[in-house]
């Protein structure tokens, strides 16, 4: 046979079996044009050259790979319902005299026009969206950029690449399954029914002691360093958990209800549930992965969008002032009055004034924490049984002058006493001692100190310790020099105010400041660190990180979005011609099209909607985790991260039911004989 009736039989075989290739088709088109933007605006160089570019494409970096993955993982795995589905067709061409041969040759060429058809429109498609992608982000960092329009040969390249690679895999995987089918195992594969796993209590009760330690994980973890070391682990164990539970324990579910004749024997329940449960392993599989997707697509659009939206409020409380100055020695006659006099004569030759001044000493220095104890050596508190990595603290201690001055208060002080401020975590002990310097009660709780900045970009817990005067305060750093010997920390002064200026005139400030202290510095070999800090300069950065963030997650959002609308389509799709012949026979002894029609919804319902209750169960107890996983990125703003979430899921659930109702329509139409001419 020539090559060419091949390319034909492949042809027809795609076009007949439409309905199963369109949507494929379509969906690798898309993640063809999703990667290539990625990589296109990755390496861009007009988004390089915004404010915050190199942060946007570092971010965005990272989807490159998150994509390659998934598009991997699903294409691979969406593949199967396309062979299973057609293994009758397959049985059928090797019966009438069709070696494996040939149709391994059919496969290759469908492979290859389904490769080819997907590249090419989505590397199209790509081209002609990257540019509008190009502009949407350069609005979400505030920048602009040029009207220009742009191929990129090297994202071209590694897209084409990476695609050629997955239709590989794939093509091997369709010839593999070939070669070890039996003729006679195609034909007779759509009435080959899978058998409910074995030990399914067992499964199931393992699903749910799996689930529930991942939850307490996610609930009880207090400081966002632990959370993040943890992350993964609840993640891979949610996965888990749930593949076990929709695998095992809607078998076990179907059998309960088989159990209650009340519910069962009813015929738009009956009818559903033998279904079911004949071939609930797989079925499980794909409600297990249409519930994980849908879990990735609310956390990652959720939490990006709260990021991004919250970028001011993070920048503000990483910034609390428009200059910061962080002068590490507390000598007012030699080094910290002379810095403020230069500061001074800066603002005073542009024509500023420094308002809302805030200037404080402190001492800030690491800690082990066990219990109301705070270990400087690491090997004491190991010693101690203390995890020194997961309970690490930072510690600023603040003489209580400072501390009312800067929050407006009049509070009072012991030698004895302290009041401590806790974030990113909790203080729960009425005592806290520091190694080597001493005990203190806590009379009370601070709840807020605006002078935070610099410690919110700290990963651990932190404790201030507010205290009766400067001489504890040295006390303290005496106690942990002897400890840390030449790492010692040393006590300093933190100083900043705002200025009434624009933000181009307030970064031109800052570099005059910065040049100024350079050059005091230069001029003193033993003069100390001073570090100039200025919120205007570093927002495009902070718009760059977090704008990236939002628009990856938007991207990566819409490709898991494609990954679940495929499933709850295949999976639709497949039963609905596996169930064809059962209620064509039904229907023949008497089954009304309306009964067809209500057991069909009584299938779907039972079982459909569990993975998008679930996506709002894993979200739900998700929550506390994924808010301290923010704190790395100082937005702590819990209430409009549940505002923000609580939507997500509601729109999600909308569209979840806009699927479901499109979906079973085209099931119905299937089982109930509503067939196109053409199938």
């Amino acid at each position: 046979m020539r090559g060419g009736f091949y390319i034909k039989l492949a042809a027809a075989g795609i076009g007949k079996n439409r309905k199963l290739y369109f949507p494929y088709i379509l969906t690798c088109i898309c993640m063809v044009m999703m990667f290539y933007i990625v990589v296109f605006l990755a390496g861009s160089e007009e988004i390089r050259t915004l404010p915050g570019g190199d942060s946007l494409q570092t971010m965005l970096g990272l989807g490159i790979f998150v994509i390659a993955i998934f598009a991997l993982i699903f294409l691979y795995y969406t593949n199967s319902f396309l062979i299973r589905r057609r293994q009758k067709e397959f049985g059928l061409y090797h019966i009438l005299g069709m070696g494996k041969r040939s149709l391994v040759k059919i496969l290759i060429w469908e492979n290859i026009l389904t490769a080819a058809v997907s590249i090419l429109l989505g590397l199209i498609c790509g081209v002609l969206f990257s540019r509008l992608a190009e502009l949407a982000a350069a609005r979400i960092v505030s920048g602009e950029i040029g009207f220009g329009f742009t191929i990129e040969p090297k994202a071209a390249g590694m897209t084409a690449a990476l695609f050629l690679c997955i239709f590989f895999l794939i093509m091997l995987r369709m010839l593999v399954y070939i070669y070890r089918s039996k003729p006679v195992e195609m034909l007779r594969s759509e009435n080959v029914g899978e058998k409910p796993p074995k030990a399914n209590w067992i499964l199931a009760a393992a699903g749910l002691l799996i689930l529930a330690g991942a939850y307490y994980l996610a609930v009880t973890i207090d400081d966002p360093l632990t959370a993040l070391l943890l992350f993964f682990v609840a993640v891979v164990m949610v996965i888990i958990a749930t593949y076990l539970l929709f695998i095992a324990g809607t078998v076990a579910l179907c059998r309960l209800l088989q159990k209650n004749k009340k519910y069962y024997y009813k015929t738009k329940h009956f009818v559903s549930l033998s279904s079911m449960v004949y071939r609930m392993k797989r079925n499980g599989a794909g409600l297990a992965s249409i519930c994980i997707l849908s879990t990735m697509v609310l956390v990652t659009v959720s939490s990006t969008v709260c990021l991004f939206a919250g970028t001011e409020d993070s920048l503000n409380r990483r910034y609390p002032r428009n200059i910061t100055a962080q002068i590490y020695s507390m000598d007012e006659e030699s080094y910290v009055e002379p810095v403020r006099q230069e500061i001074g004569r800066v603002l005073e030759e542009n024509g500023e004034e420094a308002e809302n001044v805030m200037d404080y000493r402190l001492l800030q220095v690491a800690a082990y924490q066990a219990e109301d104890t705070m270990y400087f050596d690491a090997d004491a508190a190991a010693g101690k049984g203390v995890n020194v990595f997961s309970n690490i603290r930072n510690l600023y201690v603040i003489p209580l002058d400072d501390y009312n001055r800067t929050m407006g208060t009049s509070e009072t002080l012991e030698e004895d006493e302290v009041i401590v401020y806790a974030t990113k975590g909790t203080y729960d002990y009425d005592e806290i001692s520091l190694e080597n310097c001493g005990t203190w009660k806590v009379k009370e709780k601070a709840s807020d100190f605006t002078g935070i900045g610099f410690e919110s970009a700290n990963i651990a817990a932190s404790y201030y310790l507010f205290v009766k005067d400067v001489s504890v305060l040295q006390r303290i750093e005496a106690g942990e020099a002897e400890i840390y010997g030449d790492n010692m920390s040393e006590a300093e002064v933190y100083y900043g105010f705002d200025m009434d200026c624009p933000k181009e005139k307030q970064v031109e400030i800052y570099d005059e400041i910065q040049s100024a202290v350079t050059a005091m510095s230069g001029a003193d070999a033993g003069w100390p660190s001073v570090m100039i800090e200025s919120r205007a300069a570093e927002s495009a950065g902070y718009y760059g990180m977090t704008g990236g963030l939002f628009f990856l997650g938007i991207l990566l959002g819409a490709v898991f979005l494609f990954g679940t609308v495929l499933i709850m389509y295949y999976k639709q799709i497949s039963e609905g011609y596996e169930d064809q012949n059962r209620f064509d026979i039904l229907m023949k002894v008497g089954m009304s099209r309306r009964e067809v029609k209500q057991s069909i919804n009584s299938q779907v319902l039972t079982v459909f909607f569990l993975p998008l209750l679930m996506a709002g169960i894993h979200l739900l107890f998700a929550f506390p985790l994924i808010t301290k996983l923010l704190m790395f990125l100082i937005a702590t703003n819990e209430r409009f991260l549940t505002i923000v979430t609580l939507c997500c899921y509601i729109v999600f659930a909308l569209f979840y039911v806009l699927v479901y109702a499109v979906t079973s329509r085209a099931y119905y139409k299937l089982v109930s004989g509503k067939k196109e001419k053409e199938n």
